[in-house]
């Protein structure tokens, strides 16, 4: 079954407008008229698609933990079970998953943003981590999941200069240094 390619781009449309919004205001001042006046579109197409501001948030977002449990699993399509000893920084893509969506996970590491953001991505990276580990240590996948997002959050914080593949040569020395 084909997607419309309409759909496609008005979802994309209001995903992006949504993402622009968020830099100006919190999730829930953020009202309809606004969105779709921005985004171009009239209240009828929006409500073809979602039923509310929130409803279009956790659709963006669930794509966005779609594309990271994606990049989060890359290594493993190589090797079960992974060895940090052996690991291919080309393989890890977390960081192409983040570059990816810069503009989202700008809002997310903003100190203006909600804490909400930020534990709902430290959930998911958490999920991705206990449901692939093969260690069964709360303390140790917290710290693991905190270590990935405090990485990306140096990154934005250097504005994203360094390149995805520098940042996953950075994790994976950081990870073969805490396995010696």
């Amino acid at each position: 079954m084909s997607v419309d390619l309409r759909v496609i781009k008005t979802k994309e449309r209001l995903h992006e407008t949504l993402i622009a919004l968020l830099k100006e205001m919190p999730l829930e001042k953020i009202k309809i008229s606004v969105l779709c006046q921005r985004a171009q579109i009239n209240r009828g197409t929006f409500y073809l698609h979602y039923e509310s501001v929130d409803a279009l948030f956790a659709d963006f977002f669930e794509q966005i933990i779609a594309d990271l449990r994606e990049a989060y699993l890359e290594p493993l399509r190589t090797k079960t079970p992974l060895k940090i000893k052996e690991l291919d920084p080309k393989t890890v893509r977390i960081f192409h998953h983040i570059k990816k969506y810069e503009n989202f996970y700008r809002i997310v590491f903003s100190k203006n943003a909600p804490l909400a953001y930020y534990y709902m991505l430290l959930e998911q990276i958490t999920v991705n981590l206990r449901e692939n580990a093969h260690v069964h240590n709360d303390y140790f996948i917290a710290y693991q999941s905190n270590a990935i997002i405090g990485v990306a959050l140096q990154w934005a914080q250097h504005d994203f200069q360094e390149t995805p593949e520098e940042l996953s040569e950075v994790l994976v020395q950081i990870l073969r240094q805490k396995g010696e």
